[in-house]
């Protein structure tokens, strides 16, 4: 089974770039999956998206997949590396889908996540630690986000969370609550 990683954080933890040194030190080509749509009139988000251009080497392969994760990762070739950056991005840009199709869609990903023969890493935001938002569609990208990465975490051989530029290991340190109710129901 593949080395699955997610690494979750706050804005301008380090996520990403703990993410991408993860990625260089394998031994595999590496697939940067960029999940961003880059709107030509955002001038700031583009220069975000540049300074993560700017950090990726050269023989990286780009692949931009704004919304059909699960097939994109489907088709990974199973000798290399695919780092995603990142999920709070993609749940973004699904939010105008129901309830039901979201259900439908994170299935899809976690069905693909465990068929993917290519090891893969995942770049999550950590949103959930301040107030409730007060409008609806930042609960719901807030609310889907958190259990999304509550479902990914399992699947995954480490989970990092980083701040202020350290990486925690969750997975060394911390207990998976979906295998403590596992353990708990016979």
């Amino acid at each position: 089974m593949p080395h699955h990683v997610l690494v979750t954080g706050p804005s301008r933890s380090g996520k990403s770039e703990w993410a991408e040194c993860l990625a260089a030190q394998g031994q595999q080509p590496v697939i940067y999956i960029a999940t961003a749509i880059a709107p030509p009139e955002d001038r700031e988000w583009l220069q975000r998206i540049e300074q993560h251009r700017a950090r990726r080497p050269a023989e990286w392969q780009l692949r931009e997949c704004p919304l059909e994760l699960a097939a994109l990762l489907r088709d990974l070739p199973p000798d290399h590396c695919a780092l995603v950056d990142s999920l709070g991005t993609w749940v973004a840009n699904c939010l105008d889908q129901s309830q039901d199709q979201w259900q439908e869609t994170v299935t899809e990903l976690l069905a693909s996540v465990q068929a993917c023969a290519a090891q893969l890493i995942f770049v999550a935001e950590e949103v959930g630690w301040g107030v409730v938002p007060a409008y609806a569609s930042g609960r719901c990208f807030r609310d889907r986000l958190g259990e999304l990465c509550q479902q990914l975490s399992p699947l995954m051989a480490e989970v990092y969370l980083v701040t202020t530029g350290f990486a925690l290991p969750l997975h060394q340190w911390g207990i998976c609550l979906k295998r403590l109710r596992e353990n708990q129901n016979p």
